[in-house]
């Protein structure tokens, strides 16, 4: 058996019903207790006593008006985007179906709570799977990175545990206060994974301490293109095979769909015809190749055609990648039998 990971998400506290994640009272009160929901010190006791009540009884409906009285603006906002959250999770079938309705139409959702689900549905499809290499490409779902690409290599690693470690060496609030004093302290390390630290992934996966290699032929851009597989599998309900290639030289090339916003300004820019300056066109770090096992699965316009996927970092070597852009992007006929289609 496979061991537990990402426990901070609270995946455990999810139930299941028909293939589909639901929300239970207990994975609501978990998220109550996250750091952007505890009250902070200097809270009002009428928002103290909003987030006692609702870690009671999670689903208890708030009104307008008690949101009104809190004491603080900054409270106000967060608790509505909250209960807004949470009233759109407890009105779908399952969790899946709510983040996909996240991203028809406007929303205003924060990031935070997008990344949730997104964390929540990648466990699931790793759930049982021991596999170091898909858990580290997991993460490229919900968490910034910042990437490297010297030496011909494509490494990402973990934006905010970067931030972290250069802040406080790695030892959190205690660390930042020693470094204040100048206390010299020791280096901590933030390990390319191999076949050989690899297992110890699951006793590190809540620090983010892995980098992760997706050069075009290694195994972490092969475990990428596997859970992106996994991805349509659940969210869109069909089945299809992702490999990464090094350019797109296809003369049937007709559709492609960016995993965020720069790979998809550079991909259409190519496309065109249009010259991309080399700079530029560094950032487009992974290409992937996606066809469909049933061609019937496809829209008539890219039916028998290979659909190319493209990912890339920003100007600051930062990557967010934006899986959502596979629901909304692929080609698909609606002929799939998958529980969102």
């Amino acid at each position: 058996m496979a061991q537990d990971f990402w426990a901070s998400s609270g995946y455990r506290l999810l139930a299941r019903e028909e293939g589909r994640l639901q929300v239970t009272d207990a994975w609501l009160a978990h998220v109550l207790r996250r750091e952007e929901l505890v009250p902070p010190e200097e809270a009002g006791p009428r928002e103290r006593t909003l987030h006692a009540r609702l870690l009671e009884a999670p689903r208890s409906a708030v009104r307008a008006a008690d949101l009104a009285l809190l004491e603080d603006p900054d409270a106000r906002d967060n608790w509505t985007h909250f209960l807004a959250f949470r009233d759109r999770l407890l009105a779908a079938p399952g969790l899946e179906d709510a983040y996909a309705a996240l991203f028809q139409g406007e929303t205003a959702t924060p990031p935070v709570f997008i990344d949730l689900l997104a964390q929540l549905i990648v466990r699931d499809l790793l759930e049982g799977d021991a596999d170091p290499w898909l858990a580290r490409a997991g993460e490229l779902f919900f968490r910034l990175q910042r990437v490297s690409t010297e030496s011909g290599r494509v490494l990402a690693a973990d934006a905010a545990s970067i931030e972290m470690y250069a802040e406080s060496g790695g030892f959190g609030n205690v660390g930042r206060l020693l470094r204040g004093q100048g206390t010299p302290l020791p280096e901590v390390r933030i390990d390319v994974m191999s076949d050989e630290n690899g297992p110890f992934y699951f006793l590190r996966d809540e620090l983010h301490s892995f980098v992760l290699d997706m050069t075009p032929g290694t195994k972490g851009a092969a475990a990428l293109a596997r859970m992106l597989e996994r991805w349509v599998a659940r969210m869109c309900g069909v089945r299809v095979a992702i490999e990464p290639v090094e350019r797109i030289d296809d003369p049937r090339w007709r559709w492609h769909v960016g995993l965020d916003a720069e790979s998809t300004a550079i991909l259409n820019a190519l496309y065109r015809g249009e010259a991309v300056e080399p700079p530029r066109l560094e950032r487009l770090l992974l290409l992937f190749r996606l066809e469909f096992a049933d061609p019937a699965d496809a829209s008539g316009s890219a039916r028998g055609l290979p659909v190319y996927l493209g990912l890339a970092c920003r100007g600051d070597r930062t990557l967010r990648m934006k899986p959502q852009n596979l629901l909304s992007n692929l080609p698909l006929s609606g002929s799939g039998s998958g529980a969102l289609r």
